[in-house]
């Protein structure tokens, strides 16, 4: 990691001379980190100095939002020792030039589709569609509910797309007044590529109770849809659920709203947040790869740096941080070159080799995270998910869509989790029509309409990834507070560092496969989704500390806490 500039607590902005940079080009949207939050207004001033506007600032961070010229800014406010570091965002208010998507339409998914009264120890009964959801048997919910089914008073922030809040099986756990969305709509890029497309509410801001990704709302469901009689119920049935909004609508996660997030999630008394995506453009942050230009090893500092500041925040103030492995099917303490890099705007990408003591996959190789691999219904390993002792702490379940080889569930969907899918998504899709029934190609894809007695009605999805395994293992870190949490200065929650030990200690020990080397050539995929598992059944790279359980959790795990 870069080592900060030192100067003194009330260093003072360089002025602007003929020898700088000329500034130029369209206004962009530029994070500014302070050296140190003892920095931070000897930083605004910086931003100021150098030809910028400060937007925003998040003091828990020394984080700032600027708007400045695209050309020549970063170079001056960095030369200030009150500045860490400067990374370009996006340019204000560009105009179309196509109508491509810059991540293609599976947006819903980024890191990959399959084809397609607060009880203390209120038991949950189980919901219509539950028999189909292999997971929540996996990681024995429908056991673990019948002592422990969540307390309203332990909150899950999603840090994700957003979550549809209007959902039947959403709505009776969802807390709007506590859920923020940080995200601004980004109808398209400098390029003119598009990238969320049209807005659809003035100013270009979701309601908090809005998702236009789907990722979201599908990670929320498989945590705590409510076990009411209707559609799916999720892990924690009675816990309450807050959308803490850092995505775009199509799936991209940058670090503004990422740190905001975070920290949002710490000053608010979340107990627990799932964060199922990377934080974009990079996909490994290095701090100075030859491959990279001078402006983007920079910008790659900053990222690293301001999100190793908000995680140890959010663990400080007691929250419990669950993070997706991720889908490159990649051990990440070995990892493959990066051909990804940077991903946005569109069409910027370069190879780079990845040096795995200078670079990070960030949240996942953050401080404080609890990583999550993904297994199928067999328990073999997904053939998409990374793996590797380095980072990896628990497994669950996140779908395999090729199980099964030689079996009918072979490449079927029923493979994948199924959970709550927003409507305005569906349409969009294809999958719904505009009267609210299944199209041939939603009934194709194995999408679920649910309608109640009072007319409610609700839709349900499969997919599959890392992104899904980690709502299960979140479910049941929801449970743990929920079952061993106390009071503590007038307000509920657990130490997260126990929240932890819990979690592996109960987890179901899983040992590597024989032989150790999994290849899945006959499952159609190429030599570069082989694996290896390293470790014996007590920890190893494909299940870390096993296999998350919520019964054993919650029946267990007193003995460590002691």
């Amino acid at each position: 990691m870069a080592v900060p500039l030192f100067g003194a607590l009330s260093a003072v902005a360089v002025p602007v001379a003929s020898a700088q940079p000329a500034l130029s080009g369209p206004a962009t949207e530029f994070t500014v980190l302070a050296k140190d939050t003892q920095s931070i207004a000897a930083a605004q001033q910086a931003v100021k100095a150098a030809g910028g506007t400060v937007l925003e600032t998040n003091t828990a961070v020394g984080l700032i939002k600027a708007s400045a010229p695209a050309g020549g800014f970063t170079e001056r406010v960095t030369a200030d020792r009150a500045v860490f570091g400067a990374a370009k965002a996006q340019v204000i208010g560009s105009l179309p030039k196509n109508g491509k998507k810059a991540k293609g339409d599976a947006g819903v998914e980024k890191e990959g589709r399959g084809a397609a009264s607060p009880a203390q120890k209120a038991a949950a009964g189980m919901d219509p569609l539950d028999d189909q959801l292999w997971g929540l048997k996996s990681v024995r919910s429908d056991l673990s509910r019948t002592k422990q089914a969540g307390s309203k008073q332990v909150k899950v922030g999603v840090i994700d797309t957003g979550i549809d809040g209007t959902h039947p099986d959403i709505a009776p756990n969802f807390d709007e007044a506590d859920s923020r969305n940080f995200v601004k709509d980004i109808p398209y890029d400098v390029n003119g590529v598009e990238v969320d497309g049209p807005c659809e509410f003035r100013g270009c801001v979701d309601p908090v109770n809005h998702d236009d990704g789907g990722h979201g709302t599908h990670v929320a469901g498989t945590i705590a849809a409510a076990a009411n009689g209707f559609g799916v119920s999720g892990v924690a049935p009675n816990v309450t659920l807050v959308n803490i909004r850092a995505g775009q609508d199509s799936g991209y996660f940058f670090l503004q709203p990422t740190v905001d997030a975070l920290t949002y999630a710490g000053d608010a008394g979340i107990d627990v947040v799932n964060m199922s995506f990377y934080t974009d453009p990079w996909l490994y942050n290095c701090t100075a790869n030859p491959a990279d230009s001078p402006a983007e090893q920079a910008e790659q500092r900053t990222i690293i740096e301001a999100t190793q500041r908000a995680l140890n925040y959010a663990h400080r103030k007691g929250v419990t941080m669950v993070v997706a492995l991720g889908n490159q099917h990649t051990d990440l303490g070995a990892p493959q070159p990066d051909t990804t890099s940077p991903d946005y705007p569109a069409n910027t990408t370069h190879p780079r080799t990845i040096d795995n003591t200078s670079c990070l996959n960030l949240p996942v190789e953050g401080n404080h995270t609890i990583g999550v691999s993904s297994f199928g219904p067999s328990q073999k390993k997904a053939d998409y998910s990374n793996y590797g002792t380095e980072q990896i702490s628990v497994s669950a379940p996140g779908g395999f869509f090729r199980d099964g080889f030689g079996t009918p569930w072979y490449r079927t969907v029923q493979n994948e989790i199924l959970s709550t899918y927003p409507k305005n998504v569906g349409i969009a899709d294809g999958n719904i029509d505009e009267a609210g029934n299944l199209t041939p190609a939603g009934i194709a894809a194995g999408v679920q309409k649910a309608t109640a007695p009072d007319g409610r009605v609700g839709y349900y999805q499969w997919l599959q990834g890392t992104s899904m395994a980690t709502p299960h293992a979140t479910g049941v870190v929801a449970l743990i507070i929920s079952q061993y949490g106390k009071k503590s200065h007038g307000e509920f929650g657990m130490d997260p560092d126990k929240v932890q030990r819990v979690l592996e200690g109960t987890a179901a020990k899983i040992a590597c496969p024989v032989p150790r080397t999994v290849d899945y050539l006959k499952e159609g995929r190429d030599a570069t989704f082989t694996a290896t598992c390293e470790g014996d059944p007590s920890f190893n790279g494909f299940y870390g500390h096993g296999a998350v359980d919520a019964f054993a959790a919650v029946t267990r795990g007193a003995q460590y806490l002691k």
